[in-house]
């Protein structure tokens, strides 16, 4: 604890902190136009290059977008409102995430709808996939960008991480998968990214509000604190946080359950393939269904015995569906005779002519 309250004290705010601190915040004063503007261009070029890095399975390009992406700015804006007791900040950046929200929705779809080059694959596109089956394990990694983008915000001789945040909590690209989502008609994709997206926003805002907190920003702020106000807000985003933990927690329980149920799976058809010539090739769980793909020749051992072995290992009421496809090896172009091979063939044809003879 000693080292742990060294380092709040030696990063806590000064009241010579805040004006900076809230400049890069809150888009106020003689260059709110043009901040709002830039806002808008970066998040819509970060939107176009996110969209087509997901249509595209293109992990480069997504990174990209996420570097780019500022939307990231009102959302500690809120966050940093909040703390301060400053509801109209807050307010006013909440604002912002929303129009900027609905504005990547709207450009993903467009984009996906009418200047998509590629045919989308909702379930082999890897850009696709990762972002619509959210986990605790979202949950704890976005409280931890949150604080981190909170901490690196909050001091300018360590903003060169703020980056590496950006890619570690991913905004935009979720939006992006809504949008594309939307256009395919997917609403399970849309609901699934959309989401991961509260997960991280509402992340970012607890452990981000909680860190500028311990840091000192409310005590440094020269603006009227609202305690009751701040209070109601933060214990509002911990109701939505946990909200948002239901869903996190059935699907990590799905996914665990699945993994499980894919390894015994596994480990019982080798054991049960192993004196033939028939070799697994993929195993794949959904809920209490199971399909198994093996392929060889020859005959299969007894199915009872199998069935039996997994019943005791997994679920009862467990279903499992086996696919066989049959292997043959082929040679093209076949194989020539050699010289010494069609010579030898020549000889015993002669051999056998003459002893007719």
């Amino acid at each position: 604890m000693g080292v742990f309250r060294n380092i709040v004290d030696d990063n806590k705010f000064t009241p010579e902190d805040v004006p900076p601190f809230e400049d890069k915040l809150f888009f106020e004063g003689a260059k709110r136009r043009i901040n709002l503007e830039r806002f808008a261009v970066l998040l819509f070029l970060a939107t176009v290059i996110a969209t087509y890095g997901v249509l595209g399975d293109s992990t480069a390009t997504i990174i990209g977008a996420m570097i780019i992406a500022p939307l990231m700015i009102p959302i500690m804006g809120t966050a940093a409102g909040l703390v301060m007791g400053d509801m109209g900040r807050a307010g006013r950046s909440f604002l912002k995430v929303v129009g900027g929200v609905a504005g990547v929705i709207f450009v993903a779809w467009f984009i996906s709808s009418f200047l998509n080059f590629t045919v989308v694959s909702f379930t082999t596109n890897s850009a696709i996939i990762g972002r619509i089956s959210p986990s605790l394990t979202d949950l704890a990694g976005a409280l931890a960008c949150g604080a981190a983008g909170a901490f690196a915000m909050s001091r300018s001789d360590v903003a060169d991480t703020l980056p590496g945040v950006a890619i570690s909590i991913s905004l935009v690209p979720p939006l992006c998968v809504v949008g594309i989502g939307l256009s395919g008609g997917e609403w399970a994709v849309a609901w699934g990214a959309m989401l991961l997206f509260l997960t991280n926003f509402l992340s970012i805002l607890l452990a981000g509000g909680g860190t500028l907190a311990l840091l000192g920003l409310s005590a440094a702020s020269t603006k009227e604190l609202s305690g009751t106000a701040r209070r109601k807000a933060f214990i509002y985003i911990a109701i939505g946080a946990l909200l948002v933990a239901v869903p996190l927690a059935a699907t990590s329980i799905r996914v665990a359950t699945e993994t499980t149920a894919e390894l015994q799976t596994q480990r019982l058809v080798q054991l049960w393939l192993d004196q033939t010539n028939f070799r697994l090739t993929k195993v794949e769980a959904d809920g209490r269904n199971l399909s198994v793909l093996i392929n060889g020749s020859g005959d299969l051992p007894a199915l009872d015995e199998l069935g039996t072995d997994l019943q005791s290992a997994l679920d009862p009421r467990t279903k499992m569906i086996i696919r066989v496809v049959p292997s043959e090896t082929l040679l093209y172009p076949e194989p020539t005779q050699s010289r010494r091979q069609k010579w030898r063939r020549a000889k015993s044809m002669i051999t056998v002519w003459y002893r007719r003879f």
